[in-house]
């Protein structure tokens, strides 16, 4: 009677959850339902199907890309998003290294200020950010990065921390015996053992940057640069007016990208995350 009942509160645990991840997919599958109809009928009968009468093919997505100039704020993304998570994960991964390996009063204190980043508001700092990136000429995607940089330290060191504790010294000290320098040791040793970490971190970063919508906007010289999220708020006319039809086509083209690369890569979240977190 145990194993049976145990099999029915699975079975009863496994419906729930999948009829509750329903309405996780359901936004994305009414947009990309959308992105196909007119103007009209998106307006009037969002939740149905596209029809004879509703469907226009490529029609939005064509007129999305003219409107927003998509492809070079696709760039500007990708741009933005790959020079940002690469420079988070190199720069954190040794930060997280040397706070563990050299436990002082200093490391001790640069590991709670980054610990404490994480709860601290964006809308606190947001005004002054704007302001001493303009002043520092960070207002280019290149620039821009490095403050992604400090955005996304806190959480990075804090997981790498936590895995770098898991990874034996005896290891480091064999690599040291062998006349191995302190980056020989990182790059050749450390850096490998680290791989779930840099893939739980990579993706989580990916995400949150490749979304992004409001430092780009404070940060950034929109005359000249702008983001897939902020190309795609363009859309948006004057008194109210959106055009709906190319923004549920231009929102596809965003999220495509990111869902891929989730899907190709989420089979090491839980890992890396476990793996960081065990004796942090």
């Amino acid at each position: 009677m145990t194993s049976e009942k145990k099999q029915k509160g699975g079975w009863g645990l496994t419906i729930f959850l999948s009829l509750f991840s329903v309405l996780y997919v359901l936004p994305i599958v009414i947009v990309f339902t959308n992105s196909f109809k007119k103007k009209a009928f998106i307006n009037r009968y969002p939740f149905t199907l596209p029809d004879s009468k509703s469907f226009v093919g490529f029609e939005n997505y064509i007129e999305g890309i003219r409107k927003t100039d998509f492809f070079n704020a696709f760039g500007t993304s990708l741009f933005i998003t790959v020079g940002s998570v690469a420079l988070i994960l190199v720069c954190t991964s040794m930060c997280a290294w040397y706070i563990t390996r050299r436990s002082n009063r200093f490391t001790r204190s640069v590991y709670m200020l980054c610990v404490f980043s994480m709860v601290v508001p964006f809308q606190m700092v947001m005004f002054t950010l704007s302001k001493i990136a303009d002043m520092l000429r960070l207002d280019n995607p290149l620039g821009i990065i490095f403050v992604y940089l400090g955005f996304g330290a806190g959480l990075a060191v804090f997981m790498f921390c936590g895995f770098v504790k898991s990874i034996p010294l005896e290891i480091e000290e064999a690599a040291m015996i062998d006349g191995c320098n302190p980056l020989q040791i990182f790059f050749k040793v450390v850096f490998p053992v680290m791989k779930p970490t840099y893939i739980s971190v990579g993706i989580l970063e990916t995400m949150w940057i490749w979304n992004d919508y409001l430092l780009p906007y404070l940060v950034l010289d929109l005359k000249k640069y702008k983001t897939i999220p902020i190309a795609i708020q363009y859309l948006k006319g004057g008194y109210g007016s959106i055009d709906w039809g190319a923004m549920m086509a231009m929102l596809v083209l965003a999220i495509i990208p990111i869902i891929v690369f989730y899907m190709a890569c989420q089979k090491h979240i839980i890992k890396g995350v476990v793996a960081g977190a065990v004796k942090g």
